[in-house]
């Protein structure tokens, strides 16, 4: 069972569950969720049914139904298209989830994301796990899974389809031209399991075999590494501006100027330099395979 079908077989007790509260600090997703909200209201005042018989007839909580209509919680998609049955609302209701579609995530996750789909280049170095566009689905639970203090289940499922989402980058026309370099260890660390460390591997194989995608490998016997300072991330786009990011560099803040962008990209170069091979680490992915 599903952590929504959870929530809604037990009716009021999952109406509370942390995770799809509105950030009060997101104020252009919190315009759209109190929309949302007043739409929801203004249907089921119309159909004359109060709040409690409606969250009866949905399947969820009379509360829950304020706080979405208040502009408070973010309706589930089922949500919307159980009140737009049950409303009568002939789509109209149900068509909202777009609107919501974006807003669930967090801002700082829709900022990057929103990033990343106008870049025409990435650079990024991942020394601890894998970077969060390379990463399964089963590998980015694991990982959210072992943050202290510990998230949700509801908030788990949340950044999962947040960091799943920001995918979509691989599909784009035209392509962008991404590059990352994985430290050898993010490749070795059976996050998860073995069999989800097994299946990771393979999606590392199959996107490294992407036309626009070069994937490199650290060694760990590597004598010489200009990425010892911290992860590395560097967007290119269409008009020229960059922004990038270091841990070791200019107090790990994000950097748009030309002299600093030069100094991550120059380390980036290094770190490629210094890598393996793309042709050489699918080879090395391969081998890791063969012994997992």
């Amino acid at each position: 069972m599903s952590v929504d079908e959870a929530d809604t077989a037990r009716g009021n007790d999952g109406a509370d569950e942390p995770g799809w509260d509105v950030d009060p600090d997101d104020e252009s997703g919190a315009a759209v969720v109190a929309s949302v909200g007043r739409q929801i209201k203004a249907w089921r005042e119309a159909s004359g049914m109060r709040a409690g018989e409606f969250g009866a007839a949905i399947g969820y909580g009379e509360d829950l139904v304020y706080k979405v209509e208040g502009g408070r919680r973010i309706p589930r998609p089922e949500f919307l298209d159980r009140a737009d049955e049950v409303l009568g609302a002939e789509g109209k209701l149900a068509l909202m989830k777009r609107d919501l579609a974006e807003v669930r995530y967090p801002k700082k996750v829709r900022d990057l994301a929103r990033l990343e789909a106008q870049a025409v280049e990435l650079l990024a170095y991942g020394d601890h796990n894998l970077h969060g566009l390379l990463q399964t689905a089963e590998y980015a639970r694991a990982l959210f899974e072992m943050r202290l203090p510990a998230y949700e289940p509801d908030a788990i499922d949340q950044a999962v389809a947040a960091r799943m989402a920001r995918q979509t980058i691989f599909e784009r026309t035209p392509a962008p031209a991404l590059s990352f370099v994985q430290e050898e260890a993010t490749l070795r660390r059976p996050l998860g399991g073995t069999m989800v460390l097994r299946r990771q591997l393979e999606h590392l194989l199959r996107v490294g075999k992407l036309r626009q995608v070069s994937i490199q490998v650290m060694p760990i016997a590597r004598e010489e590494h200009a990425g010892m300072q911290g992860e590395t991330q560097v967007l290119k786009f269409k008009d020229g501006a960059a922004l990038g990011r270091s841990e070791g560099a200019f107090n790990g803040r994000a950097v748009s100027d030309p002299k600093q962008l030069r100094v991550l990209e120059l380390r980036y170069g290094m770190i490629r330099a210094q890598a393996l091979t793309p042709r050489e680490s699918l080879a090395f992915i391969e081998q890791l395979l063969g012994e997992t």
